[in-house]
């Protein structure tokens, strides 16, 4: 970790900076604001910091240097998929072509985005064997919320509105009973088997003329390949029940098998995984939605189509849930993802999942030399590990062990997920690290279990070389605290 980020002197905010009158101003002042909009649309005060460009500059870079990112480290945080973004991808995304090209422009100005668009559209359809994809929604959750709403206005169209029913097994992301209590269903929670799987028998249990869809993530969130997903299928089918299939894991199988031919009939992608664009620090994401031939009509507005050679956005279809976010898409992630696609190609996008799968198999094998690893089989893209033994002998938990690895420079993984693992570490290594990074992080993280038996005081007290230290996570989040106020006048 760099001496910036551990030197843990408080940096002034920018407002705590400057003085009046020392804002850089390349240009004169204007006409008046009231000449251009209504006076009364117009703030009588805009507390904002005077600063020299320089010292905006320094703050910035600064702060930058003050926190952790797949730049300066391995980044191991499970089911987010912290691979190296390929930096073409944001040099195609910012030509000036597309990224000065106003949302507004005419259908026939904006020809070239609107290609890309139906490109990466139907370059996802043939990876994932989906029939349509509408590249609208903003993020993962926002897909599943629209696929469920597609799927209660299909099953409103056939008249099965009594279909109330979502089944969540629970190695399923937490988003998905979120976004089924959201969209108005009851969801049921089942429990997978002793080797982390979704018995159909248990699906069966549940099924009934109230079902209205079955969601699950293959692999699962233990990083297990869901071996009779067609059993489950055929059961949800035959129901009357629809498939939804969550791509947060899609790291694991692109270009070697595919949701639909699974039997899915929704599914959505996190490109801000799978295809390499940046994320992080809660945005800007990007949800692409895919679906089955019986339910393109429902995806959200607009679609672009091709009509010959022309491209056009299709507002008209009757049957559409509608738009579900503002404009078309997050555009500039969808160049960087057909980017991605293009420079890597079929062969390329397979070898891409195989790798995240062996680097995933690699790491799993060899903390399995000092540290239990509940599902001792091959894995996909990530496994789990658990400290609930050396919890038990030592009272070091997966939390301490998570804060130890930041002091080694590693960030931490994914922790006290997935629920049905005690003392849960998740980790993902994707395939962009080298033998060399993960042989690191295994030392480091072999050290840290050592210092578990002979000090686990240095691990309770960790971390001690980053900017912040241990933290009231609970307060963190539930009270998160991140706007500046000016400071209240003294009281007279």
């Amino acid at each position: 970790m760099s001496a910036q980020a551990s030197d843990r002197t408080a940096s002034p905010l920018i407002f705590a900076t400057g003085q009046t009158g020392r804002a850089t101003r390349y240009v004169e002042h204007g006409k008046p604001l009231q000449s251009f909009m209504p006076a009364s649309t117009l703030r009588d005060d805009l507390p904002l910091p005077d600063n020299t460009e320089l010292d905006v500059v320094r703050h910035y870079t600064r702060l930058s240097q003050r926190t952790f990112g797949i730049d300066l480290g391995f980044y191991p945080l499970g089911s987010c998929t912290m691979k190296y973004n390929p930096r073409i991808n944001d040099a195609l995304a910012n030509l000036r072509e597309f990224a000065e090209l106003h949302p507004f422009v005419p259908d026939e100005l904006a020809q070239g985005a609107l290609q890309v668009m139906h490109e990466l559209e139907r370059s996802f359809c043939s990876l994932f064997g989906m029939a349509a994809f509408s590249l609208n929604p903003a993020a993962g959750a926002q897909a599943e919320l629209a696929a469920l709403l597609i799927a209660k206005k299909y099953f409103k169209d056939r008249g099965e509105t009594k279909r109330d029913k979502v089944i969540v097994p629970d190695t399923a992301h937490g988003t998905n009973p979120a976004s089924a209590t959201m969209a108005g269903f009851t969801v049921v929670s089942v429990k997978s088997d002793a080797r982390g799987r979704v018995d159909p028998a248990e699906i069966r249990a549940v099924l009934g003329a109230d079902a209205a869809v079955c969601m699950m993530t293959n692999p699962n969130t233990l990083g297990l390949f869901e071996e009779r997903i067609h059993e489950i299928a055929d059961a949800v089918h035959e129901a009357g029940g629809l498939m939804y299939y969550d791509g947060a894991n899609a790291n694991a199988l692109m270009g070697n098998t595919r949701p639909g031919d699974m039997g899915f009939d929704l599914m959505h992608l996190n490109t801000h995984k799978t295809f390499t664009i940046p994320h992080g620090g809660g945005g800007a994401g990007h949800g692409p939605l895919g679906v089955a031939p019986h339910l393109v009509e429902y995806l959200p507005t607009p679609y672009v189509v091709r009509d010959a050679d022309r491209y056009r956005l299709d507002f008209d279809r009757p049957k559409s849930i509608g738009p579900v976010r503002s404009f078309w898409s997050n555009f500039a992630h969808a160049v960087r993802a057909l980017a991605y696609l293009y420079a890597n190609g079929a062969e390329g996008l397979a070898n891409v999942s195989q790798y995240a799968v062996l680097n995933a198999n690699y790491l799993r094998v060899k903390i399995a030399e000092f540290l239990e690893t509940p599902y001792p089989e091959v894995c996909r893209h990530e496994f789990v590990a658990s400290a609930q033994s050396l919890k038990k002998k030592t009272g070091v938990r997966a939390l301490d062990i998570a804060k130890a690895l930041l002091d080694r420079g590693f960030m931490a993984p994914t922790v006290y997920f997935p629920l049905i693992v005690p003392e849960c570490l998740m980790i993902e290594p994707t395939e962009t690290e080298s033998k060399e990074t993960l042989d690191e992080f295994v030392a480091a993280l072999r050290e840290i279990v050592a210092a578990a038996q002979s000090d686990p005081q240095e691990l309770f007290d960790a971390p001690v070389t980053t900017v912040v230290g241990r933290v009231d996570e609970t307060r963190a989040a539930r009270q998160p605290d991140l706007r500046w106020r000016p400071p209240l006048p003294p009281e007279t």
